[in-house]
């Protein structure tokens, strides 16, 4: 697994498509790319296998949110799960790729990083429209202490603008995840390049 550096994008309803969007984040060098279609649609599988052959022998691994049989069948490079979806053990009996997992606290991700994740999202580190019932926000210093807690590559999420890549920084934080910057831009590959450009400014 190459660890998650940067943006980590999360594609859910992108007003670009999802074809052109995954295809920007592949020419962009994105590090991780998730599909996160939370409404079940019947193109869920054709979705997923179009990004799968876009990003299958590139830098960009590929991450299907939620969806293991999905994850088996396309053959993606990973699994994400959030605390009430199927059980790392469990996953990883039947799934021999990626698996990172949501967390939210300090317990969450001790335990996660204990049972064997690749990786653990932390957050949300600010309030955030991408679900409808969010968890606590807790900041970026408790998020670098979650964080500091563990081995295992870590992933900010919630919230999070350019402005607070400087705070990202400073508390050594290697990865975020972003929803809406992307997803809501007619233009992703601007999008990415902006992102990307302010995080390489913000370094210290």
């Amino acid at each position: 697994m190459n660890q998650p550096n940067g943006l980590y994008l999360i594609l859910t309803n992108p007003v670009a498509g999802y074809e052109a969007t995954a295809q920007a984040a592949v020419d962009c060098h994105v590090s991780m790319l998730q599909l996160r279609m939370k409404n079940k649609t019947n193109d869920q599988h054709e979705v997923a296998q179009t990004l799968r052959a876009i990003t299958r022998g590139t830098q960009t691994q590929f991450i299907i949110n939620d969806n293991l049989p999905l994850a088996q069948h396309v053959e993606a490079d990973g699994l994400h799960l959030g605390q009430d979806d199927l059980s790392l053990p469990r996953a990883r009996q039947q799934y021999d790729g990626i698996i990172g997992i949501s967390t939210h606290t300090l317990e969450q991700a001790q335990k996660a990083h204990q049972a064997g994740a690749d990786y653990i999202g932390i957050g949300p580190l600010f309030p955030t429209q991408s679900k409808a019932n969010p968890d606590p926000v807790i900041g970026i210093p408790t998020a670098a202490n979650i964080a500091r807690s563990v081995t295992c590559p870590t992933v900010v999420i919630g919230g999070i603008q350019p402005e607070h890549f400087p705070e990202l920084r400073r508390h050594q934080l290697p990865a975020f995840a972003l929803i809406s910057a992307v997803n809501h831009s007619p233009n992703p590959r601007q999008a990415i390049q902006h992102l990307q450009h302010a995080w390489q400014e913000a370094q210290i």
